[in-house]
Order: structure tokens, then C-alpha cells, then sequence
């Protein structure tokens, strides 16, 4: 570890380095069960290998290949059929980690990637035998997105690769070839602060170099391969369900300075088996003028149906791609069947902004979500898309209400590798959270689709938290068994599967990680705002080994959310019967060093979506005194020991805290932007410009309010922070603002890190960082300093 870097203590490293769950990856024939392996904190030399910027996209200078901030070290298969037998598939030499994971559509094999000296490998692993077999002499190529996928005969695998030949990047010149020249067009184009952008023609030459893209496709058995079609500047390529025909998404120039890749140029076209030109389906413009909140025009949203040989749908917008328009109608959806010389027919028109499709596996129907933006309402309606009838609303509800969430229908991946809503009869399936008043109860209900009745197949036990992973096969009767994970205040999560008759079969043993933390109490605290809105958080207590006599220092943790209605807001957003794993940066390792912490305390913006923010400063005051009152209320909380802190929109709202009021002694702001006029084009769920509203967004900037801050502020930010609006220079304006004020305050910059913090160095300093600086600016005063500080 470099020596500079700080360590909380030799406890918590042993919390960090704690091998995480293994992610749950069951084969569609559910014969088996992929449990992949990984590390949360990769080493800092990993992140600081160098890497390009282009157009939204970070791609590893060394690899060629898109850059990742995780380690996934290997996976295991557990056997359910045959005596649990259970195979540790570890990596293939020469591989230096893994990149992504597939089961084929029958099971019968796995493709992955992994990252190797030149590139990323590709491996097709054999269930059965279990070999892996390399498909050699190709480099997978997935910066752009279009790395693999299996084909629909499941024996095969489409592959995005390194064209052969590409050779070495483009140097950046020294001396530049001309200025960097932007040019506006006289038209608004109200666009966010996007990082990573292109910058210069260097740049877009590395796009261009790095985003060529060579498909094959290679056996399953042996590994062989052949090329599709010629190279190009290729997003992603999805064969039909028959196997018949590609769609294929290709970018052109012009490139853009002023938004990412997903705006660009490009072309939608149909191929032939043999990679001929069938038809283009779209040939779209660069879109820097997309209005806020707004779509762009002409196909998006594009894919194959599922259940037919070559149908293609797609969405279109019908107001311009500006909400701000009145329409009847919003948004349709289009199809196009081979072989494709027709015109595009509209199948389904709806009122509002079209959200998603869902296929069902009954032919024929499906469901369309559509979202209300001036309500934040959300409705679900079936379709009987090929024939007249009006379709039916089964759920609707604001976007916020979690307590009428009916839950997502449960999927099914078919044998020609597309995915549709799994059915059983005239009925789905619904998995859901179960949020309620005491917390989260994860369920699984069977919907009949037809007369709306709904029946309860699991339910969480009042003193668990499990949930179904997925639905295993049917027995002889149908009735179907459930993968589940499971887990308690006391014990970690473990995966089960359940059979239909109720009885459980252990698939893992993992145990506790930090048994030295097993008793931390929980308990969801509930509260109200000064003008009767009901709040809530979720209070944790450290284990009593841990825990000092009398009232604790605390941290209050909370993340402002805009709401339509109080009785939304109100909701509870807990979970209280969850294990309780200390991981990463969490604000729950504040438990470690003896102080309580309340986590997601609600902090609602309640109001008109258009005006809401105008009232943020007073209702996010008025939510952190009921929080700061409960607190001390239940006891455990010292008045004079608390500290609030946040990430990104959360930071924003510390530090508006600590500029708006005295209630706290101290406060911790993570990758945040303090500075409204820097994003001036709307903030999280603001929708009017600087210019149209300069007094909310100077109003609700704590950095126009520095002077006001006296508690002492820490503030941290990833030095490569991609996210729009809290680019680092945020943190360094706020923190020079209360320098030349006279304020106290801490400015940690984290090399090589983004929004979040993956280093293994960068999180155990972050977690030194704050605990550090609660030890010093939250001790305990005396009684007369105490009293000098009440009375002012």
C-alpha cells in the first residue's frame, strides 16, 4: 500500500477484505447453479492504469477494452440434480480476471471474457465435460457494447471482436493540428454537463480506433470461427430469433463535443444471414438539441419480438421528443416483419412517454409501461397487439408509491435466446419488495391477467428477509419451485431452493463476516416534519462491546428525494430484518467505532415537479430538525454529537445543512456539486434553466451561502468523477470558498477514482478520513462549552 495512504485500523481491514456473496447465476434449465466470485476493492494499481475519455466511454489503455473498477476471480457450478456436486471453474492461464458471464440458452454452456495480456480473451466452457475452450485468434472488442451473445441455435456464439491488423493507437500529437473549436447553432440546446466528451479529432480518432469492430461467430464445440460481414463503428448487433437476420447499429460522424456517444449519428440497419445490406431502418442525425427530459426523434428503443421468426418493434416519438408539448398522444410503437420491403405499421399508440415493453409468452400480448411526467404516475397496460381490442390497465400508481407496487413480472429466457414474460395460462408472475409500514416483506404472486385476482405464492417471514432469486423448473403437477435468498438480523445471506411442497435445500454455507458486529440493534425510527409529514429512517446501534456509556455521537445519512404528495414521502423505506454487512464506504461502518448512525433518513422535497425547488432549503431544514429530534428523543443520541453527511445529491444537501442551521457539529460531503450555476441547465429533478429560475438556483447552492457555514465540513471527491454536474472542480470551489471565508474545512481528492470509491487504498482512507475527523471535531465539550454553544 503507497505510505501516504491512511488505514482506519487493522478491524476494519479484515471488515473490507471479507469476501462479498457470490452472485446467483442459475442456468435456464435450472439444473444448475452459477455462483461467481469477486472483490469489491480492486487495488489501486488496477484503477490507475491509464485510460481514454470518448464520448461517455472510458476505455483501458492497456487492454483496448472497456474499463472496469471490479474483480470477478472465478465462479463455481453446484449440481442439483446429481448429488450437489459441486465444481470450482477457477481463471484460464494467462487470464488476469474476468470481464462477463453467460449461460447459453440450454445450459449446456457458459461463455465468458477475461481480461489477458493484449486484450480480452473469450472461453466457451463445456458443462457437461467441463472443459473450457478458447477461441483463439481473435481479441473480444466490448468498448462500444457489442462484445457476445449467443446465437439462437444455443451452439454458437456472436462475437464482437478486434479487427484483425487494427495495429497501435494514434499518438496524440504534440503540437496540435488546429484549435478546438465549438460552433452553436442559434437553436436551445438545453443540454446536461456531461463529462468524458470528445474533445478534439485525437479523440475521435481513438473512437474510431478502439470502436472498430470485427463480428464472429464461433461453435460452441470447437471453438472455430468465421467472420460476419466487413469491420465497422458498430454499438451493438442482435440476430433475429429464426437467425435469419442481424440488426445492426453503426455510428458515422459527425462526432460530438457537447454530448456522449448515445446522441451520435448512426444508422440502423438490417443484415442477411451472409451479412449483406437488407434494408436500413433508420439513418439518424446527431441529436445535441434533445429537449430537457425529452427523447430524440425517429426509431429508439429498437429489438426483436419474441415468438416470431423476424418481426422488428420499435418506439417513436410523436411530440417532437419535447414534453413540454401538447399531444394527445406522445409516443407509438412500430413493427417491421421480413422481409422487411414494406412500411413500418404502428401496433400500439400511447398517451404518455412510453417506458417499456414486455413480451408475454403467450403470443400476442404484451405489456406497455408508459410514464405521466407532469403526475410522476406510472401505468402498465396488456395489449393484444394484433388484434382491435382496447387494452386493459392492470396496475397504475405514482412512481414514488412503494406500497402498491404490484412487482415486476417474472422472466423467462426461451430457447432461441430472447426473453419474454413467463405465463401459466391466463396468468403471470409478480416478484416485488412488499415495501409496508414495518419494512420491506419480499413477495412472488401469481396475477390472473384476466380477472385481475391475484394470489400470494411467497411471502417473507415477519422475522427474515428473503426473496425469490428466480423460479426453479416445474414438478409433474407444475407447481413450481423457488430459488431463494435468505437471510436475518443475525445471519448472512445463504441461497435455498424451496421446493413446491415447502421443503428447503441449503445450496450455500457462507458465514457471518465480521461476528465481532453481530450485535447491532435495529429498529425503524419514525417521525414527522414540522408541517405533519411523516418521516422515517432506519436507526442502527452498535454492538454494546462497542457502545460508550450514555448518549452516543451520532451520524444522520440521508439522500434528498422529490415527491408529488406527503403520503408518498411518508412512506417507510426500510429494512429492518436484512442482515447488517459493513462493506465499502457505507455509513454503517460508523457503527465500527462506537456511533449510531441513522441511515436513508427521509429528507422529501414535496411540491409541483416545476416548482418544487423553490422550496428545498425550508423543507429539507424542516426534515433534518425532526431527524435530529427523534434522535435525541429515543436516547441514544448526544444533542452535541452529531454529524450529517451524504453522497452526490446527498452531499448537496449536507452542505446545505450545515450553511441553513446550527444542528450539527460536524458534517461529511462525498462527490458532490454545491455550485448550481455550474450546471445551469437543471439540477437532479429541476426543470427550468438558470435563467429562468436564478433565484431558486442561487438559493438552493451552498456555495453562494459559504460564509454561513461554521461546522466544520470534510469533503471528498473522486479526482475522476464521470458523473454529470459533480465534476471535482464542485468540491474544490467549495472548499477554497471557506478557506477565504475563515471556514474549517478538509479537501480529500482520491486519484483514479470515479463517483464512487472501489480501491481498496481509496476505501480504507475515505473510512480513516471520517472517522478521523468525527474523533477530532465531535468530542465531547464541557458543560461551558456546551451551554456557550446553546445559548448563541
Amino acid at each position: 500500500m503507497p505510505s501516504n495512504y491512511l488505514t482506519p485500523g487493522a478491524d476494519i481491514e479484515a471488515i473490507i477484505d471479507a469476501p462479498p456473496t457470490p452472485l446467483f447465476r442459475p442456468s435456464p434449465c435450472k439444473r444448475y447453479v452459477m455462483l461467481v466470485r469477486y472483490t469489491l476493492t480492486p487495488p489501486l494499481e488496477m484503477l490507475a492504469q491509464p485510460f481514454a475519455k470518448l464520448g461517455g466511454l472510458r476505455v483501458d489503455l492497456s487492454s483496448g477494452s472497456t474499463r472496469r473498477t471490479y474483480n470477478l476471480i472465478g465462479f463455481e457450478l453446484h449440481d442439483l440434480q446429481e448429488g450437489g456436486d459441486v465444481t470450482q471453474i477457477d481463471l484460464p492461464p494467462g487470464c488476469r480476471r474476468l470481464s462477463s458471464l453467460s449461460w447459453s440458452p440450454s445450459g449446456a454452456y457458459i461463455a465468458f471474457t477475461g481480461v489477458v495480456d493484449d486484450g480480452l480473451g473469450c472461453w466457451i466452457y463445456d458443462v457437461a465435460t467441463h472443459t473450457a475452450r478458447e477461441v483463439q485468434g481473435i481479441l473480444v472488442n466490448d468498448v462500444m457494447g457489442a462484445d457476445f451473445r449467443w446465437m439462437p441455435d444455443g451452439e454458437s456464439l456472436l462475437i464482437g471482436a478486434v479487427p484483425e491488423g487494427r495495429g497501435p493507437r494514434p499518438e496524440k500529437p504534440i503540437v496540435p493540428s488546429e484549435p478546438k473549436i465549438q460552433v452553436t447553432s442559434g437553436r436551445k440546446a438545453k443540454n446536461r454537463t456531461y463529462q468524458d466528451l470528445l474533445q478534439d479529432e485525437h479523440d475521435d480518432a481513438l473512437l474510431e480506433h478502439f470502436g472498430q469492430t470485427q463480428f464472429v461467430i464461433a461453435s460452441a464445440r470447437d471453438a472455430s470461427w468465421r467472420a460476419l460481414g466487413d469491420p465497422g463503428l458498430f454499438t451493438f448487433c442482435a440476430p433475429s430469433p429464426s437467425g435469419e437476420f442481424f440488426l445492426v447499429k453503426r455510428l458515422r460522424r459527425p462526432f460530438s463535443r457537447v454530448v456522449p456517444l448515445y446522441f451520435f449519428a448512426h444508422t440502423l440497419e438490417i443484415w442477411g444471414a451472409d451479412a449483406e445490406l437488407v434494408r436500413v431502418i433508420a439513418d439518424q442525425e446527431l441529436a445535441e438539441e434533445v429537449p430537457t427530459q425529452g427523447v430524440r426523434t425517429g426509431p429508439r428503443r429498437i429489438g426483436w419480438r419474441p415468438l416470431c421468426d423476424a418481426s422488428l418493434y420499435w418506439a417513436e416519438a410523436l411530440d417532437g421528443g419535447d414534453p413540454t408539448v401538447e399531444a394527445e398522444h406522445r409516443d407509438r410503437l412500430m413493427s417491421l416483419d421480413a422481409p422487411f420491403d414494406a412500411e413500418p405499421e404502428e401496433f400500439v399508440r400511447v398517451e404518455h412517454r412510453y417506458r417499456g415493453i414486455s413480451w408475454l409468452q403467450n403470443p400476442g400480448q404484451a405489456l406497455v409501461t408508459q410514464y405521466d411526467r407532469d403526475r410522476r404516475w406510472i401505468s402498465t397496460a396488456l395489449h393484444h397487439v394484433e388484434r382491435a381490442d382496447e387494452p386493459k390497465v392492470l396496475f397504475e400508481r405514482s412512481v414514488h408509491d412503494q406500497y402498491n407496487d404490484p412487482g415486476q413480472p417474472v422472466q423467462k429466457r426461451l430457447p432461441d435466446n430472447t426473453i419474454v414474460t413467463l405465463c401459466d395460462g391466463d396468468a403471470i408472475f409478480l416478484s416485488g419488495q412488499g415495501a409496508g409500514p414495518e419494512g420491506d416483506r419480499p413477495f412472488l404472486d401469481r396475477f390472473e391477467l384476466g380477472t385481475s385476482e391475484t394470489t400470494r405464492l411467497f411471502e417473507c417471514a415477519e422475522d427474515r428477509y428473503e426473496f425469490v432469486c428466480a423460479l426453479g423448473s416445474p414438478d409433474a403437477d407444475g407447481a413450481l419451485s423457488l430459488f431463494i435468498q435468505s437471510e436475518s438480523r443475525t445471519e448472512p445471506p445463504n441461497y435455498f431452493l424451496r421446493d413446491a411442497d415447502g421443503t428447503s435445500r441449503r445450496l450455500t454455507n457462507f458465514q457471518d463476516p465480521h461476528p465481532e458486529l453481530t450485535g447491532v440493534e435495529k429498529e425503524i425510527l419514525r417521525y414527522e416534519r414540522e408541517d405533519g409529514v411523516p418521516l422515517s429512517g432506519t436507526l442502527y446501534l452498535p454492538p454494546k462491546h462497542l457502545r460508550p456509556e450514555g448518549p452516543l455521537g451520532a451520524v444522520i445519512w440521508a439522500y434528498p428525494i422529490e415527491y408529488s404528495d406527503p403520503s408518498t414521502a411518508g412512506q417507510v423505506r426500510a429494512q429492518p430484518t436484512r442482515f447488517t454487512r459493513l462493506s465499502l464506504t457505507s455509513p454503517l461502518m460508523f457503527l465500527a467505532r462506537g456511533y449510531a448512525v441513522l441511515d436513508r433518513a427521509t429528507m422529501p422535497v414535496i411540491g409541483d415537479p416545476e416548482t418544487m425547488n423553490d422550496t428545498f432549503v425550508e423543507q429539507i431544514v424542516g426534515a433534518a430538525q425532526g431527524a435530529v429530534d427523534a434522535v435525541v428523543a429515543r436516547g441514544v443520541a448526544d444533542p452535541d454529537r452529531i454529524c450529517i453527511a451524504g453522497h452526490s445529491y446527498g452531499a448537496f444537501m449536507t452542505a446545505n445543512l450545515l450553511a441553513r442551521t446550527k444542528l450539527f457539529r460536524v458534517g461529511i460531503a462525498r462527490s458532490g456539486a454545491y455550485n448550481r450555476s455550474l450546471t445551469p441547465f437543471g439540477f437532479q429533478a429541476e426543470r427550468r434553466s438558470l435563467w429562468e429560475a436564478p433565484e431558486t438556483y442561487i438559493t438552493a447552492s451552498p456555495f453562494f451561502h459559504a460564509d454561513q457555514i461554521d461546522a466544520p465540513l470534510l469533503l471528498i471527491h473522486g479526482e475522476d468523477d464521470p458523473n454529470s454536474g459533480t465534476f471535482p472542480l464542485q468540491s474544490r470551489r467549495l472548499f477554497h470558498a471557506m478557506q477565504g471565508l475563515g471556514g474549517a474545512a478538509r479537501l480529500v481528492v482520491l486519484p483514479h477514482e470515479g463517483h464512487g470509491y472501489r480501491a481498496r487504498e481509496s476505501v480504507l482512507h475515505v473510512l480513516a478520513e471520517q472517522f478521523n475527523w468525527l474523533s477530532e471535531h465531535m468530542s465531547p465539550r464541557d458543560k461551558g462549552d456546551a451551554d456557550e454553544l446553546i445559548d448563541s
